[in-house]
């Protein structure tokens, strides 16, 4: 049975390719997924993908993953500079965790430097636009498979 990989995106971010394109790029969250769900056959993982703009719907998924996902991949949002709640719950999650950032974070207003959710990733993707995602399930069945 092929690994599954939850990947998992926070606020805004139901408006990929439609909101700041300068920074966030024209590719929509369901081009990334398409992109995501091809690559995640190709190398033996199976792919769940969920988004929310609620922070308590993304602790609840991430809870669910604790039984459902042998692994994470994550763009927090917003939710990356603020969310104790989604670090904790990440840390209660024993599959590993891919931090992603279609935009450079650090190049970025300085509130965004600080992410508490990479007090618990394995890695973390910034700047790399949406191929991100793909990087993170590339490092993901590094690890796993």
């Amino acid at each position: 049975m092929n690994p599954r990989i939850l990947i998992l995106n926070g606020p805004n971010l139901n408006l990929l390719g439609r909101r700041q394109p300068e920074i966030y790029g024209a590719e929509t969250l369901e081009d990334v997924i398409a992109a995501c769900t091809t690559l995640a056959a190709e190398i033996g993982l199976s792919l769940d993908h969920d988004q929310s703009n609620h922070e308590g719907d993304l602790v609840d998924r991430i809870h669910d993953a604790r039984d459902a996902a042998d692994g994470i991949i994550i763009n927090p949002g917003a939710y990356s500079h603020t969310s104790v709640a989604i670090l904790d719950a990440l840390n209660a999650f024993d599959g590993p965790v891919m931090e992603v950032h279609i935009s450079n974070i650090h190049r970025r207003e300085a509130f965004r430097h600080h992410s508490y959710v990479s007090h618990r990733a394995d890695g973390v993707i910034a700047g790399c636009g949406t191929d991100g995602y793909l990087l993170a399930l590339r490092r993901l069945a590094k690890i796993l498979v």
